[in-house]
């Protein structure tokens, strides 16, 4: 009696303590929790232990040295991004999230257009008709030093539509006139960097 006892007394303690399988339990660090799924495009859900921060670390396009680090950082539906872009020409240069997380060619053009879900014409970020990606420009200093600091709600890291993980920002050569059609007569992609987790 004591013997079925016994063994009846350590089945419930294991079946209560939730574990299984064998062996020490692996770290999840920088990717989704085994309950929280990831679309076809790679989205995360909102569950993941780093959800509501990202990074993009841009690289030289076009033949250019531009490079920098971006940082993005949802709170409350709201999506900040910031951090410091080098060795551009001083004065302003268009700023845009691109459809595609592919910044393989020389010229960037494998990121494909501007990020646009809703299919808006492009135009400038502080009007109501513009791309999810439109940014208009940011403004390099005399040593050619851009800090980005923008806040936006046309975006989200987490999963559905609006998603930018997986996408690509670009920065352009020239400035963004905020109205030429599809990308503000930008010019050349001198930057390339994908958003990720």
């Amino acid at each position: 009696m004591k013997k079925y006892f016994l063994i009846g007394f350590l089945l419930l303690v294991a079946s209560c303590s939730g574990v299984t399988g064998t062996g020490n339990p692996t770290p999840i660090v920088n990717r989704p929790a085994a309950s929280s799924p990831s679309d076809e495009t790679g989205d995360v859900q909102s569950t993941a232990p780093n959800a509501g921060r990202a990074t993009a670390t841009l690289q030289p396009a076009s033949g250019s040295t531009v490079e920098g680090q971006l940082e993005f950082i949802e709170q409350g539906g709201v999506v900040t991004i910031r951090g410091t872009i080098r060795n551009l020409t001083p004065g302003p240069h268009a700023f845009h999230i691109h459809e595609t997380g592919d910044c393989s060619a020389p010229d960037a053009s494998s990121a494909g257009p501007h990020f646009n879900p809703t299919a808006m014409p492009h135009g400038d970020p502080a009007h109501e008709a513009h791309h999810a990606g439109d940014f208009g420009n940011i403004t390099a200093d005399e040593r050619g030093e851009a800090l980005v600091n923008a806040t936006t709600t046309s975006i989200t890291l987490l999963a559905g539509p609006a998603s930018v993980i997986g996408r690509a920002v670009i920065v352009h050569e020239n400035v963004d006139d905020l109205v030429s059609q599809p990308a503000g007569n930008a010019g050349a992609r001198i930057a390339c960097g994908v958003i990720k987790w």
